[in-house]
């Protein structure tokens, strides 16, 4: 199946650049337009319908959020494109839209082109914009995350989850409520990713939420027990600092 492709970035040497390398990308991609600004980004994809935008994020008339945010009933994918770890980012992860560092390399283009042909939902990828122009503005406590687990896209606000327990390869979320999901990114992926809210990497298979910790128990080696009765247990190098961060929320 052809896809449809427009390429929003404002250096022309980077646009010749993405061309070629779409050539490359296994089965069919057509880039139907280019566009180098705000202004031309949103006339040109309200022409063109395309099924995929590859957005630089930072353009010399607005940004690639800014062209988002009036095309609010579109449902193209988008895979957003950087030179440098970009403030949002993070916000980005939590939406969990593609994005490429520049330099882009040629096998993480054709990847993440491989994982927009195979998504089909357009009300998915509504959702997810949603979600991403909505958490560029939202305080942290207030955030959402998309969380993919094998039976599709879970959208959940931060302060559901209770704690993380790492699975290999994969991520258990117990939430509030009694609720669990199996999510396909290991811990070490959202350890970063909510390293700036009130979660801590209290061992090297948990993340707890700080807000839902009930007490810490000194007995047995030490362990934390968090408000459903879960009991977590600390490596001895997180004690002091897991102290002293519950000591700062009080």
């Amino acid at each position: 199946m052809m896809l449809n492709v427009v390429i929003v970035e404002d250096e022309k040497h980077n646009r010749e650049n993405l061309k070629a390398m779409l050539q490359e990308v296994p089965e069919g991609v057509q880039v139907l337009g280019e566009a180098a600004n705000k202004t031309e980004a949103v006339d040109l994809i309200k022409a063109t319908q395309p099924d995929l935008v590859l957005m630089d994020i930072e353009l010399t008339e607005g940004t690639g959020f800014e062209v988002l945010s009036e095309l609010p009933q579109s449902s193209f994918d988008v895979i957003f494109t950087t030179a440098f770890e970009h403030y949002a980012l993070k916000a980005i992860k939590f939406s969990s839209i593609d994005y490429l560092l520049k330099p882009i390399d040629q096998d993480e283009l054709s990847e993440a082109i491989r994982k927009a042909r195979q998504k089909k939902d357009s009300v998915l990828r509504q959702k997810q914009l949603e979600l991403l122009l909505s958490s560029l503005d939202q305080k942290q406590e207030q955030r959402n995350i998309c969380l993919s687990t094998s039976e599709g896209i879970e959208f959940i606000k931060t302060s559901e989850i209770l704690y993380c327990e790492a699975s290999g390869s994969y991520t258990h979320f117990h939430l509030k409520g009694n609720h669990k999901l199996l999510v396909s990114k290991n811990l070490k992926e959202y350890a970063q990713l909510l390293d700036d809210q009130d979660y801590m990497r209290v061992h090297n298979s948990f993340l707890i939420n700080l807000k839902e910790v009930k007490r810490f128990v000194k007995t047995d080696g030490g362990y934390i027990l968090m408000n459903n009765d879960a009991t977590i247990p600390i490596s001895n190098k997180k004690r002091d600092e897991f102290l002293s961060r519950m000591a700062s929320l009080s």
